[in-house]
């Protein structure tokens, strides 16, 4: 069997740190543009604002983009420098954090198309629940985000906490949605604020995923 000589990619303990620092920067800017995108589906819904509704989309590739080079890199550092104890976990960790991040990005988009399909629409009676709701998820988003640049256990862990709170606003708003009477005129819109509320839950549970990714980092523990 004749072996094909690979070149060596061990990169110097200094290089090493680079490139893990890169990765996280990285997983921050890739943030952000989620983040942005979360801002921009709340807009698009509440403002009933066209332009931002269309700017997710073209956003969103620029996440996919991140999330695809962050895991490729991450894979390939673990690979091939075989890095042991918070290294290993930092690495670890941001495979499965940015795509938490990614698929946050990913409902941020389907609440845009949501919005534009509203448009036609009278606005809903129970937007004003679901603007807080909406609200309550954007703040996780940016918390998870923080602790995530402090590398902060503690605050990752008190998104969890905050999530009880949007998972009863997803009850008492479906609960309501529910028991609206329904005609053929109606219906789409019904169905959309249910896929809405969805989508936000969704949200939030993807960023306590990032809040406790971010403690396993730091304590080596999984919450």
């Amino acid at each position: 069997m004749i072996e094909i000589p690979t070149e060596s990619k061990k990169y110097s303990k200094p290089h090493f740190e680079r490139q893990i620092r890169r990765l996280e920067q990285d997983a921050l800017r890739m943030g952000a543009l989620v983040e942005h995108s979360s801002w921009l589906a709340h807009t698009a819904l509440f403002d009933r604002s066209l332009d931002s509704a269309i700017l997710i989309d073209a956003q969103d590739k620029h996440i996919d983009q991140f999330y695809r080079q962050i895991e490729i890199d991450c894979f390939d550092l673990i690979a091939s420098q075989s890095p042991v104890s918070q290294d290993l976990r930092l690495l670890t960790a941001l495979i499965h954090l940015v795509r938490d991040l990614e698929r946050i990005g990913d409902y941020a988009e389907n609440l845009g198309e949501i919005a534009i399909k509203l448009f036609p629409y009278s606005v809903p009676t129970c937007m004003g629940k679901l603007e807080v709701m909406s609200n309550r998820c954007r703040a996780m988003v940016s918390l998870s985000l923080s602790a995530l640049s402090n590398l902060d256990a503690d605050l990752g862990l008190q998104i969890k906490q905050k999530d009880d709170a949007v998972d009863s606003d997803y009850t008492e708003l479906y609960n309501l949605i529910a028991s609206q009477k329904n005609s053929e005129v109606n219906q789409e819109p019904t169905m959309l604020l249910v896929l809405a509320i969805h989508h936000l839950e969704r949200m939030a549970d993807h960023a306590t995923n990032v809040g406790q990714r971010v403690a396993y980092i730091i304590t080596g523990k999984r919450h």
